[in-house]
């Protein structure tokens, strides 16, 4: 089968599609034949060799989400059926033309999305459901405040928040556009950040008149810290995601007290398989409904074809995106 393989860490990272042996389906697994993949942010750090595979994931081949049909079943598989459309996680590999997962980590497409828009769908919406509901207990009529409000993760959470009937769904961007995209799925105020994290923490006080918001959902890290502590009130919950902005920061022992805050750090990649089989479960019972009701959708940047993926992780990394960026494995033959 075709796959795509880091063949270098140095710089920034070299790929290449080539040729690799197709795994089997064993057990409780089953093999998808992919027909596109979505991009994440672990994958270019993957690349740079600053995020390796978890043991039993290919160490070479990037890719935690995909959408395809079942092909192979294992001998102790009982829930799927050949041919089934179905969309999933893996903590590696799925940018192949086939991958190998345990059944409890797909779900199925419902009707009305392409493979490509079901592509964009896993990672950041069992990642954004996982966070705000199973992790934040976000609540009917609750205040979120969603940093990298256009990123997959970003626009995901802003679409969930508001359709569980968030009493205020705020963002923070990069860009002016970007916090005008962002009002079409959910978002009600945001503000661009550039240098100054306090900006966001300053519209905060503005918006909720001086009550902030209970829940943070941080996709930067370490330089918003601060800003997250005074942005929150009482009894709120920063939830830490992701650390393009840093790892490390100085912690104020004496505001998460006196707020009574609870900071979280999750992650979905390094999980059990049972507590991603467990979060599948959630995202298939109470996420996957929304999108046959159209109360929403994936948000697709750009989509390429396999041999141009090289082009498709510049897009991702240009940090110009806005939603998911998609590889095309394999067309209907």
């Amino acid at each position: 089968m075709l796959a795509v393989r880091i063949v270098s860490h140095e710089g920034a990272g070299r790929l290449e599609v080539c040729e690799v042996e197709r795994p089997q389906a064993r057990a409780d697994r089953v093999r998808v034949r992919v027909r596109a993949v979505g991009l994440n942010r672990a994958d270019l750090l993957q690349k740079r060799g600053r995020y390796p595979a978890p043991p039993g994931a290919p160490a070479d081949i990037p890719g935690l989400e995909f959408a395809g049909e079942v092909e192979q079943l294992g001998e102790e598989a009982h829930a799927w059926r050949a041919g089934a459309r179905v969309f999933g996680i893996t903590a590696g590999g799925a940018q192949a033309e086939y991958v190998v997962v345990p059944e409890s980590h797909l779900a199925e497409i419902p009707d009305g999305l392409s493979f490509e828009e079901a592509a964009a769908v896993p990672e950041v919406f069992i990642t954004a459901h996982d966070a705000l509901f199973t992790q934040a207990g976000l609540r009917t009529g609750e205040r979120v405040l969603i940093h990298a409000v256009g990123s997959g993760v970003g626009t995901a959470a802003a679409q969930l928040a508001r359709a569980a009937g968030a009493g205020a769904v705020y963002g923070t961007a990069r860009t002016a556009e970007k916090i005008t995209r962002a009002r079409e799925f959910g978002m009600d105020e945001g503000v661009v950040v550039s240098n100054d994290p306090d900006a966001f923490a300053e519209a905060v006080r503005g918006w909720t008149r001086g009550a902030g918001v209970n829940v943070v959902l941080d996709l930067v890290g370490a330089s918003y810290l601060d800003a997250n502590l005074e942005a929150l009130a009482p009894h709120g919950r920063l939830l830490l995601v992701g650390t393009l902005g840093g790892t490390s920061a100085h912690l104020d022992f004496r505001r998460v007290m006196g707020k009574r805050l609870r900071v979280v750090g999750t992650v979905l990649r390094a999980r059990s398989a049972e507590e991603k089989a467990a979060a599948v479960r959630r995202f298939a019972a109470e996420v996957v409904p929304l999108f046959a009701r159209q109360s929403v959708r994936p948000i697709l940047d750009a989509a390429f074809p396999l041999k141009d993926v090289a082009a498709a992780y510049d897009r991702l990394e240009s940090n110009e995106t806005f939603g998911k960026v998609i590889l095309k494995v394999m067309s209907d033959k």
